[in-house]
């Protein structure tokens, strides 16, 4: 039986060492351009946490070895050691200066047995990454720490600034990493030219890009974002066919999960019938410009599209009308689509966005997957994860993270972020449906 960690004492874990890897080798000294993809982004980190069991090897997660892969991976990964600046214009640039990457060693008197199934608690996490200063420039792009478990265990935790890479550049250069550090070596080069995504000249705008400039619901934009604590919901393999059975069965997990999430969201907060609501959904653009960027490209290339209903629509539609409307939105998400949200935001105030674009309105959902990207494979030698999810032990209200669950079992795991008041009723809803009772 675990010890309570729902609050964690600090003094469970304990920095042994801190200090900064470079590149192994010499690397480029050059400013980097921005997208304005990049620059949007709100200046934070994205913090997350993998966990490994120990294997026996009395070399397990050597400091040394660490270092030395680190090292290596910073070489094509130069950008990385860099640090965010500013231009004489004062726009966001990567200031390719070599300085290298945090990288901390800790020990704690937690064990795994204190995780369940190797899950830190989210009060746990935040001590399992070095702690952000301040994410405006000048500041480190990414910061790393190894924690040695009580019984043997490690945790990675890892800092990566947003305005560096998206969802799919982290895990790119994490499991480039651990490639390194397993002897395979560098098998899929980052492509590091970010002038691909330059806005036209003169900007077009074709659409009206409401998930960036305004919101459909007439809520006025807040000047803070509202945070709650994320909650961790599992599916099992067997739910997940419970809720894409009978005229379903051809949905996708992610169509199938976000319509029900939202429509239990509109349950959970008691939208009225005529309340208009917002799902917004992540995509990545790679594959769906023209021509298509590299599926290594390093940088974000992540943008959001939205279905709009209103509630009584969400609650009374069958929920596989819902996930065609979420189809919909992916399939209108082309190069056109993007191409106009790259101007759009070459002429618009970017810096009031920031807030005011995160911070969702009460209504609204914005659903983001990692179905598709390998977060269970960085294997630095000693095995595969055994748990890999985020830290903020706050993140923004409506905030919803899909992903695969550790494992071959088939089962998916969400990360949902719902007003504190709303989410008992919304986990009772959540998997009441999940068992064939209809939530609406």
């Amino acid at each position: 039986m675990g010890m309570a960690v729902g609050m964690a004492d600090v003094g469970m874990v304990e920095v042994v060492e801190s200090g900064f890897v470079v590149p192994s080798e010499g690397t480029p000294k050059k400013a980097i351009w921005l997208s304005n993809l990049d620059v949007w982004y709100r200046r934070y980190y994205t913090a997350t946490v993998y966990v490994y069991r120990p294997n026996g090897d009395p070399n397990f997660f050597s400091v040394e070895a660490m270092k030395a892969a680190l090292g290596k991976a910073l070489v094509p990964f130069y950008p990385m050691a860099g640090r965010l600046g500013v231009d004489r214009d004062g726009r966001l640039e990567i200031q390719c200066t070599g300085e290298g990457v945090l990288f901390v060693v800790a020990r704690s008197k937690f064990t795994l047995r204190d995780f369940k199934d190797s899950t830190p608690s989210v009060d746990v996490r935040p001590l399992l990454v070095p702690p952000v200063e301040s994410a405006e420039p000048p500041c480190i792009l990414l910061m790393l720490q190894v924690t040695f478990l009580k019984c043997g265990g490690v945790c990675l935790g890892v800092n990566m600034h947003h305005s560096v890479a998206d969802g799919p550049g982290s895990i790119h250069f994490i499991n480039t990493f651990s490639d390194i550090a397993r002897g395979v070596g560098l098998t899929a080069p980052p492509f590091l030219n970010r002038t691909l995504l330059r806005p036209r000249s003169p900007p077009t705008v074709l659409f009206d890009h409401a998930e960036y400039l305004g919101q459909p619901s007439g809520d006025p934009l807040n000047a803070v974002i509202p945070l709650a604590k994320p909650v961790l919901l599992k599916v099992s393999r067997d739910q997940l066919d419970s809720l894409k059975s009978g005229n379903r069965s051809g949905l996708s997990t992610f169509r199938a999960l976000s319509a029900h999430v939202w429509r239990c969201a509109c349950k959970a907060r008691e939208l009225h019938s005529v309340r208009v609501t917002r799902l917004n959904i992540s995509v990545d653009a790679r594959s769906r410009l023209e021509p298509p960027l590299p599926p290594t490209y390093f940088g974000n290339a992540a943008f959001r599209t939205s279905v709009v209903a209103t509630a009584g629509e969400v609650l009374s539609d069958p929920l596989e009308h819902l996930a065609e409307k979420i189809h919909g939105a992916t399939v209108r998400s082309n190069d056109e689509l993007f191409r106009s949200l790259i101007d759009v935001l070459e002429q618009v105030n970017m810096s009031r966005m920031h807030v005011s674009a995160w911070a969702l309105p009460g209504t609204d959902l914005y659903v983001v997957s990692w179905l598709r990207m390998p977060i269970y494979e960085a294997d630095f030698g000693w095995g595969k994860p055994a748990f890999m999810g985020m830290t903020a032990p706050r993140m923004p209200c409506g905030m919803v993270h899909i992903m695969r669950s550790p494992g071959d079992d088939g089962g998916i795991s969400l990360v949902v972020t719902l007003e504190t008041e709303n989410m008992p009723r919304f986990k009772k809803l959540f998997y009441e449906g999940l068992e064939g009772v209809e939530s609406a």
